[in-house]
């Protein structure tokens, strides 16, 4: 693999599920180890669905412009212009813009591909505190990682 240089104002938004402007750089930069989003966030918008945690993934997100606030298990992070914030994997967390102005963002992972996410909820057969997210048709479905129980999302 050899050099990329990319225009991130060419690169088309995709979000799963949402409108917000979401840019995948991975693809076009051709990354094997690391996964790369920009974001642009309108007040009141969240950089994804809800508290999660990759199990199998470190992520970083630092922020360009604005002001980002991110939901923890220990409470709340404000995170500010030219700050940035690092998960662990296996850490729960949500970000999203609650200020009044656009909040510019870069989220970085690594290992590039997140195949085990989990959300903090408990499952209804054995009681384990995390359930895995598996992408389905409409979303995300929800299956223990103890006991294999099922949820549709």
């Amino acid at each position: 693999m050899h050099m990329e240089h990319i225009s991130i104002n060419e690169i088309e938004p995709s979000a799963f599920g949402s409108d917000i402007d979401r840019r995948g750089l991975s693809e076009p930069l051709g990354t094997t180890d690391l996964a790369l989003n920009r974001y642009r966030l309108d007040p009141g918008e969240r950089f994804s669905g809800g508290m999660h945690a990759h199990m199998d993934q470190e992520e970083v997100f630092v922020i360009v412009e604005g002001e980002a606030t991110f939901e923890t298990m220990d409470g709340e992070v404000t995170v500010g212009e030219g700050e940035a914030i690092r998960f662990a994997s296996g850490e729960f967390q949500s970000g999203k813009n609650d200020s009044d102005g656009e909040v510019f963002a870069f989220a970085l992972g690594a290992p590039r591909d997140s195949e085990d996410v989990r959300v903090p909820q408990d499952c209804p057969e054995c009681g384990h505190d995390n359930m895995q997210a598996i992408p389905g048709d409409d979303g995300f479905d929800l299956q223990c990682p103890e006991c294999g129980a099922e949820l549709e999302g």
